[in-house]
């Protein structure tokens, strides 16, 4: 069963943000439990998404955001040309790989969150066409973009995973914790 998630302490904003984060981290991860790694490139609809294509593409998603809050340059930056290669594994790249990345993203971006003095920090938006003009959004901004990036990529794999073996994100929970679905 899905878990309530919760601040670290009451009123522990920073914590709840990235706790709520995680929670839909794992909803990801978890759409890949078992799966061997055709299967996590196996496109079981009309849409041209992959399981192991939606984990890749939010891993450097979160990347592409945690870069522009530091104002540091994006080892991962992707082109209009490269746009498509950012969701679908390339050759030698593996499912256990791409979450590795993503644990170390992870941990980045906690560390980085707990650190800032104030989730009210902004920095600037880079010139784009969905982007304001001059355009500025703080931490927090940033972390609900997150839970929203996330959850919306983590449906998407709820519907691919159950058409791939029909098991569902209840499933899913119950066989990462190493129990039998009811």
């Amino acid at each position: 069963m899905v878990t309530h998630v919760n601040a670290e302490t009451h009123g522990d904003e920073r914590g709840a943000l990235i706790n709520f984060v995680e929670a839909q981290r794992g909803a990801l991860r978890r759409s890949v439990l078992g799966l061997t790694g055709e299967q996590a490139n196996a496109r079981p609809s009309a849409s041209e998404l992959t399981l192991g294509g939606l984990v890749k593409h939010v891993a450097e998603v979160e990347l592409t955001w945690l870069r522009m809050a530091q104002q540091k340059p994006n080892e991962r930056a992707r082109t209009q040309e490269t746009w498509g290669e950012g969701f679908r594994l390339a050759e030698g790249e593996t499912v256990a790989g791409i979450l590795a990345f993503w644990d170390g993203v992870a941990r980045e971006t906690e560390e980085f969150i707990r650190e800032v003095p104030s989730l009210d920090d902004t920095f600037p938006l880079p010139p784009a066409p969905w982007f304001p003009k001059d355009g500025v959004v703080s931490m927090r901004w940033v972390m609900l973009h997150l839970v929203e990036e996330i959850a919306r990529h983590a449906g998407h794999a709820d519907i691919v995973r159950e058409s791939l073996d029909g098991k569902t994100a209840f499933e899913l929970v119950d066989l990462e914790r190493g129990e039998s679905s009811i």
